[in-house]
């Protein structure tokens, strides 16, 4: 066990994602720490239907359906969108809002449809976060949680490539570019290299402090 009885992660540990773009951001931060990491895509293990109503919840069904099949330590994550003028949507079906085939370009305009619809125009009136929930489940039925935020404004047209998903109109607070126009390193490098900017970054360092040596 680790720091105030959490338990410490160590050997192989399979990312419970079918996303790729969620597993490039968390194989470059488990490699930090020296973890080697297989994706349940590459194990050819199936998705579970996210029931949840929470983005913990659903980030421990992703997480303990990979343990259990796989018998090894499972890291999952659950994130989206929170748009305060939307009550909340996208929220956790953030990703749902994409469709099948992960459009998120649609994603965004249908987000900025609504919001004009709602008088949503000036920046004050378009105030959003992003939130990520980490689990760690173990065949065993132990389970590790950590959930961070970051706060932004919604920008439209999107700006940049970079990232992926909502990234492209989320302006994070104090900053003058948005996720999609940063680079991972400045999105997701942990001190000293980086901020530790983004939610998934800051949920991960209360993982680290945590679980990892």
């Amino acid at each position: 066990m680790s720091a105030a009885g959490h338990r410490h992660i160590a050997g192989r540990l399979v990312i419970a994602t079918h996303n790729s773009g969620k597993l490039r951001e968390m194989r470059e931060l488990l490699a930090l720490y020296g973890v080697d990491a297989i994706s349940a895509d590459e194990m050819r293990l199936s998705e579970p239907e996210e029931t949840g109503a929470t983005f913990r919840a659903n980030a421990r069904i992703k997480a303990d359906a990979a343990a259990r099949i796989s018998a090894l330590p499972a890291f999952a994550d659950d994130s989206g969108l929170v748009v305060d003028a939307l009550d909340g949507a996208p929220g956790i079906h953030s990703a749902r809002w994409a469709g099948p085939d992960r459009n998120f370009r649609r994603a965004m305009e249908a987000i900025e449809q609504q919001l004009r619809a709602r008088g949503a125009t000036k920046p004050e009136q378009r105030k959003a976060h992003f939130v990520s929930a980490l689990c760690v489940a173990w065949p065993d039925g132990h389970v590790e949680e950590f959930e961070a935020r970051v706060d932004g404004t919604l920008v439209f047209p999107p700006r940049g490539d970079q990232g992926f998903g909502y990234d492209p109109m989320f302006l994070p607070d104090g900053h003058t570019r948005t996720f999609g126009e940063m680079s991972s390193d400045e999105k997701h490098s942990l001190p000293p290299k980086g901020k530790g900017l983004s939610h998934r970054a800051r949920a991960f360092m209360k993982l680290a402090e945590a679980c990892l040596a």
